[in-house]
């Protein structure tokens, strides 16, 4: 997807895109339909337009955030300010970037999808395009699904005096169906990644983006199913399953492995240039900018990015999501994810024989003996961190600030082009996991040692010594509980990617884990830490970022989303979600 084609299709996109009901009927451009749809290379630059609507690091995402900060709606993410999740606080909006950002990203699949019919040219990339249009409505779809439920089901270009613009919501199942039908379009006619890869077209909706988005929409549909009695599980878990397993048994992708290979989950948020050696990570702790994005050629883990591009003068998109994260603080980790991560032997916070969280010396003691995925998810002093002064060790503050897609260069330069990794393959095979025992009740070691431990492989570069596999038996002579254990690695593996809060939400669980008080690092005080005005600190002197009593969630009302209030007002046909 070249500069200018994604340029020009930006452009043209927003004169044919329109989706509100009030629409600005000017001309914004000369383009017309007789003359536009006519060839495959055509085809091509309105599907590029839908590529814009991927989730990503800046406000270039489709919420107006980057989506890692979705994990601050859960309990193991802090932000500077309340999300008006998590503490009861949020009322009915106006309007919703979500609901109307979804909308027009279906108004332009539905145009392509149309307007294709006129294409002239090679069948086989005509079906490809019509598969990024069909994969785009089915993303667009559940995105509405998870936030709001029922939701109107538009397959069509709607004209101004269209009866459907007034439609009511259409039952959640039914708009799930369509999504599923999207996906299996979408997972025939695109083409398998390194087909994409040779043809120059990296980043492009491939077959295996269309079954792992599959597998993502049927796990929460069927576990939320399965937890909030509706509906028949079964069906949507056995279809996460399959959708799982045939991207696995594909072969097409595999975990990355970086060329400091106990490093690899830090680096697999990096840029493509690697340091030869470990002492790298602790001391320089980054690579060298000006390195391109990994391709599908050398990390088959991604099976969908969203490119920003290389630099300045080759770019398609930008963000800054180190000063956000790091500098102001708009994405922190809390202790609900610190607590959550394993020790050395496999056991958690209260069983571990390593477990030192109430008899910490310093800031950097909860950071031992544990899961090698927390230091590379969260600064420790054993990192490096920039200021304006320069490049110093990092400090420890009030708040466990994130590593994860953190490059010091670009905080420096305030310009980043790493990609966001949309969907990668660890998802997949945690998918599978799930699915697999939420079915059965039960997971066979081969499973787990094909999902779960494949992942701990590569974080401890195949040391058990670091950090034991999951097996059965480990499960049963630790007194651990499996299903816990599979969503345990689901949320270290996936931390801060904007996952967790829909987990909470599917599982049913938001309504026990959000009305707990957010809290931060034990507060030790200079010079381990820099001086703060009296922090707020519990028994155990850990600093208290949110207070139980300014938490709270209605579980009659807050595992769906409120619709727009002016979307209401225009369409008397819409019903507002319960107790909003």
């Amino acid at each position: 997807m070249t500069r200018s084609r994604y340029k020009y299709l930006l452009l043209f996109g927003l004169a044919v895109t329109g989706c509100k009901k009030q629409l600005d009927q000017t001309p914004q451009t000369s383009l017309t339909d007789a003359t536009f749809w006519t060839n495959t290379a055509q085809l091509s630059e309105a599907c590029n337009y839908m590529y814009t609507f991927l989730p990503g690091l800046g406000s270039d995402d489709p919420t107006g955030n980057p989506t890692p900060y979705q994990d601050n709606y859960a309990n193991i993410g802090y932000g500077t300010g309340t999300s008006g999740v998590g503490d009861g606080s949020r009322i009915a909006p106006a309007t919703s970037s979500e609901w109307s950002n979804f909308y027009i990203l279906i108004r332009a699949a539905n145009n392509i999808l149309q307007k294709s019919v006129t294409v002239q040219g090679d069948s086989g990339l005509i079906h490809q395009y019509q598969g990024e249009a069909h994969f785009f409505r089915a993303w667009a779809y559940f995105e509405l699904v998870k936030r709001f439920g029922d939701v109107p089901l538009i397959l069509q270009t709607l004209t101004l005096n269209d009866t459907l613009l007034y439609g009511a919501r259409t039952n959640r199942e039914v708009v799930i169906d369509s999504v599923y039908a999207d996906l299996a379009f979408a997972a025939t006619y695109c083409p398998q990644p390194d087909v994409a890869q040779n043809n120059g077209e990296y980043g492009r909706i491939t077959s295996t983006a269309a079954l792992a988005l599959e597998s993502r929409v049927a796990l929460f549909e069927g576990t939320w199913d399965k937890y909030h009695g509706t509906g028949s599980y079964t069906a949507h878990l056995q279809l996460a399953l399959s959708a799982a397993q045939a991207v696995i048994s594909g072969g097409k992708h595999s975990l990355f492995v970086a060329s400091v290979p106990d490093s690899s989950y830090y680096y697999l948020f990096q840029y493509q240039t690697q340091p030869s050696t470990e002492n790298q990570i602790v001391v320089g702790g980054n690579p060298t900018p000006g390195g391109t994005n990994f391709t599908y050629a050398n990390n088959k883990e991604i099976i969908l990015p969203k490119l920003y591009g290389v630099s300045l003068t080759n770019i398609v998109s930008a963000h800054s999501y180190e000063r956000g994260s790091l500098e102001q603080g708009n994405i922190t980790a809390s202790r609900a994810y610190m607590n959550a991560v394993l020790f050395a032997d496999g056991l958690p916070m209260g069983q571990s024989a390593y477990d030192s969280t109430y008899k910490q010396t310093s800031p950097l003691t909860e950071f031992r003996n544990r899961d090698p995925r927390l230091g590379q998810t969260i600064f420790s002093a054993n990192n490096i961190w920039p200021q304006l002064a320069g490049i110093i060790p990092y400090q420890p503050s009030l708040l466990y600030k994130i590593r994860k897609y953190f490059i010091v260069q670009d905080w420096t330069n305030q310009t980043s082009f790493v990609n966001f990794l949309a969907i990668r393959y660890a998802e997949v095979l945690l998918n599978y996991a799930e699915a697999t025992y939420e079915l059965n009740g039960r997971i066979s070691d081969a499973d787990l040692n094909l999902t779960v431990n494949a992942l701990r492989n590569r974080a401890t570069n195949n040391n058990p010594a670091e950090l034991p596999l999951l097996t059965n038996a480990f499960v049963a002579a630790g007194g651990l509980n499996m299903l816990s254990e599979i969503r345990r690695e689901r949320m270290v593996e996936l931390a801060f990617e904007g996952f967790h809060y829909w987990d909470e939400l599917r599982w049913k669980t938001a309504e026990t884990e959000l009305p707990l008080a957010v809290e931060g690092p034990e507060y030790f005080g200079p010079p381990y830490q820099a001086t703060a005005n009296n922090p707020i600190l519990d028994a155990n002197n850990f600093v208290i970022l949110e207070n139980a009593s300014k938490r709270t969630f209605n579980p009659a009302r807050d595992y769906l989303w409120p619709l727009p209030t002016k979307e209401l007002a225009l369409n008397s046909n819409l019903v507002q979600n319960p107790n909003w």
